[in-house]
């Protein structure tokens, strides 16, 4: 086992301890298929959690999006970005000409899985802002691949925006059914439904 690999699992194994990262499969099961899943985003923990939720074997084709400016600040955010998880990085300063969905893309053509946060950062409040238009371009470019929507609950009590230190508490991770664009469907119309997806599993007692 490589010393990546062997992080990789003390992470999942910190991951659990510190917030139980239990995974509920409400809507579908895990599979060994391409997936695109989408969440709420409250805290730098989220794809931590999701990737913790997800069966080992899955792990390594599915990739979370990183934030590039922040995630190589240092070289070992760089190697625990790059070599532990696999990110995707994508700039938030970037040029008029650069395309930011191209290394989404990329990864979706290699036959990558990816982790995405629609809301494009994170928040504070109960329910998702709106979501940003780059889930509806690639479920329009990348018909096959099927989009799950997530639920992650108190994250956000684990490791509040702007805290270091994370907070011994429950979290769960509620996977739903996947899905598609519909034929004739509008941006608008499939992020509200989209969106919509996401909120629909959220706990009761939330």
């Amino acid at each position: 086992m490589s010393l990546a690999d062997a992080m990789g699992v003390l992470l999942a194994f910190v991951a659990r301890l510190i917030t139980g990262a239990q995974g509920h499969w409400k809507g579908c099961a895990p599979m060994a298929e391409q997936r695109i899943y989408f969440a709420n985003h409250q805290s730098h923990l989220d794809w931590v959690l999701i990737w913790a939720a997800l069966p080992r074997e899955l792990r390594a084709a599915t990739r979370p999006i990183a934030a590039r400016d922040y995630w190589t600040k240092s070289a070992f955010r760089h190697w625990l970005t790059s070599a532990v998880f696999n990110a995707v990085y994508v700039a938030r300063q970037r040029r008029d000409d650069e395309d930011p969905l191209e290394p989404l893309a990329e990864a979706l053509a290699h036959g990558d899985s990816l982790v995405i946060f629609p809301e494009g950062t994170r928040s504070s409040r109960g329910e998702p802002q709106a979501f940003k238009s780059g889930l509806y371009h690639l479920a329009a470019r990348f018909p096959a691949v099927a989009l799950v929507p997530a639920w992650i609950d108190n994250v956000q009590r684990v490791m509040p925006k702007g805290e270091v230190v994370p907070v011994p508490i429950l979290c769960t991770v509620t996977f739903g059914a996947p899905l598609r664009l519909a034929a004739g469907e509008d941006r608008r119309a499939f992020l509200e439904r989209a969106r919509a997806a996401v909120v629909a599993l959220r706990p009761a007692a939330a």
